[in-house]
């Protein structure tokens, strides 16, 4: 009998450290569905991207355990090694955005049982410049809270470690001057945030109205918050975003498949949570259903 093999990769502090009590079970389920299964912990940041870089031809599932950043470093491993396997997903941060906009199970067991036994979702992902990423490319305000918390901070805390960090980057506010090119649409103003995202939540909480985010849809929700005049103007920006009212006396509420951000300086961006890069100029497109994803049912 041919042997098939297994990668799981698994981050193991991630959401305080979750996945730890479930390790044999979730390995037996495996190795009981006729697996040989190299278990691998991730090592340090980006230890993901390059191990599958390097060793994805040699699996015929791969599968991941962590919070979106971990899915992000499979993602872009998988891209370098030009593997086109479809990613098993096993959520246990502290928000699991993605997770939650495709309805993969926050059961450990539940999404490792899925994942073998499951429905394939072709879900688009996206391009920055070069680099693959699988839900949000963001800039300004709030976006160096993921990457820059401790993560035993936001063990202790979970989802309110990110608000409390997020009401810490409030009193350090910075516009950044922008062009920005969808399309026929040419946008110039000031902005403190902005996001290209494909997904129902970020940062835990829905943004975008109802029934606007289809995940396969070749298409991405652009929002450009406006550069407040005063602090109450930032209150009701703040109030009309967590209503998921997209007011355009404070924001640009777009789709687009294709944009362009030109600056007048280097923006720092983050990319699924973590850490972008500075760019002045970047591109960013719409794979369309480049990514296959175990969900478990049929969407």
């Amino acid at each position: 009998m041919e042997e098939k093999k297994l990668l799981f990769l698994y981050h193991a502090d991630s959401g305080k450290g979750k996945i730890k009590s479930k390790l044999s079970d979730i390995l037996n389920l495996f190795v009981s569905a006729g697996y040989t299964v190299t278990v691998r912990p991730t090592q340090a940041r980006g230890d993901a991207t390059e191990y599958i870089a390097k060793h994805a031809a040699e699996y015929e599932r791969i599968i991941c355990s962590g919070g979106d950043g971990t899915l992000d470093e499979v993602v872009n491993g998988l891209v370098k090694a030009d593997c086109k396997l479809p990613i098993g997903y096993i959520p246990t941060g502290s928000t699991n955005d993605f997770a939650s906009g495709l309805g993969i199970s926050k059961n450990p067991l539940k999404a490792a049982k899925d994942i073998l036994y499951g429905d394939i979702f072709s879900c688009d992902m996206g391009m920055f410049g070069t680099r693959p990423f699988i839900y949000v490319a963001a800039f300004g305000i709030w976006t160096e809270v993921s990457y820059e918390t401790d993560q035993k901070f936001k063990n202790a805390f979970g989802h309110m470690a990110y608000v409390l960090e997020g009401i810490k980057s409030i009193g350090n506010i910075r516009s950044y001057p922008m062009q920005i090119v969808a399309g026929d649409t040419i946008i110039k103003d000031e902005f403190i945030y902005g996001m290209v995202s494909n997904s129902s939540t970020i940062g835990g909480y829905k943004i975008f109205p109802k029934g606007d985010v289809i995940l396969n849809d070749g298409e991405f929700e652009v929002l450009l918050v406006k550069s407040p005049r005063n602090p109450g103007e930032l209150n009701e920006m703040i109030t009309s975003l967590l209503a998921q009212e997209m007011d355009p006396e404070y924001l640009f509420y777009f789709k687009a498949s294709e944009i362009e951000f030109i600056a007048e300086e280097e923006v720092p961006w983050t990319l699924d949570g973590e850490n972008g890069g500075a760019h002045k100029s970047i591109a960013v497109k719409n794979m369309k259903q480049a990514m296959k994803i175990y969900t478990g049912k049929k969407r």
